[in-house]
């Protein structure tokens, strides 16, 4: 059901790759809402991807990318104004990736060529983006700028590697730099701490299946959608929300407040028969 909560708005949206994307989801509900908006993302996304069809179906303009670099920022910024008819109104920072990860290199062994660009592509970018639209007087007053987080940014979770080091560094930056765009500009600048949603980039961490299994024990509500994610971002961008930001909102059914659930204490206990034995090393992940 739609609302008109982003009627006459107009923003930008990184991220989007194809139908698991939440970004994905995100520009589906935007149009719903009555926002008009440009996809971006790096030409090598856009041409492997789908996005051209979400651009189709959104009545939307893509426009290549690179969100680690200032140039490409700045002409995506130039051209979504001249396209959208002025200002923007909301942004969505979609971004993630760690070539640590995707090598699988363990977090006591990683490259750090390969955790420089985790940290510039997938918290950096957030920063670049946002440095960009200020200094071009992008964003509308009472505008929303969101980048997707994970509860790994407070909490050691197996497997999320140098991704955990990239989202602390970016919910540290959505609260200074929303300090900054609020005084100047009343600007709001938030990360959602979202469920673990299955999305292309999430695939590649470790034990993604059993990570989603666990959030679903251990959530009251259950994991959140991606979905669910697209709508309340959608709130976020709206009028509704003028008040919030600095804000890391927690979008996961509650799992970030809790400590242990009995669906999640039971599972465990079944396990307690087959206990993994790391003294003789018959354990692959001894020290994960």
């Amino acid at each position: 059901m739609a609302y008109n909560l982003l009627k006459g708005k107009k923003g930008i949206i990184f991220g989007a790759l194809n139908p698991d994307s939440i970004a994905w989801k995100v520009a589906e509900r935007a149009y719903e809402e009555g926002a008009t908006f440009t996809l971006t993302n790096t030409s090598v996304a856009l041409r492997m991807g789908e996005t051209a069809q979400l651009a189709e179906k959104t009545n939307s303009t893509l426009i290549a990318a690179d969100a680690t670099n200032v140039a490409d920022l700045e002409n995506l910024v130039k051209q979504s104004m001249e396209i959208l008819g002025g200002k923007i109104d909301f942004v969505l920072h979609s971004i993630g990736m760690s070539p640590n990860v995707r090598k699988g290199r363990h977090y006591s062994d990683l490259d750090y060529n390969y955790l420089e660009k985790t940290l510039d592509i997938s918290a950096i970018s957030f920063h670049k983006v946002m440095q960009v639209c200020r200094k071009m007087d992008a964003i509308n007053e009472w505008g929303s700028v969101i980048a997707l987080s994970y509860v790994a940014a407070q909490r050691t979770f197996y497997g999320y590697n140098d991704m955990a080091d990239a989202k602390a560094l970016l919910e540290s930056i959505a609260r200074s730099f929303g300090y900054i765009y609020g005084r100047e500009r009343n600007v709001r600048v938030n990360t959602v701490s979202q469920s673990p949603t299955q999305t292309t980039a999430g695939a590649g961490v470790k034990g993604m299946d059993r990570l989603m299994d666990f959030g679903e024990r251990m959530s009251p509500l259950g994991n959140a959608t991606g979905d669910e994610c697209a709508d309340y971002c959608i709130t976020l961008f709206s009028d509704l929300t003028r008040k919030v930001t600095m804000q890391n909102l927690f979008h996961d059914g509650g799992f970030s407040s809790m400590g242990m659930s009995m669906r999640a204490l039971e599972q465990y206990e079944k396990g307690l028969e087959c206990d993994c034995d790391t003294d003789n090393g018959s354990c692959d992940h001894k020290f994960d």
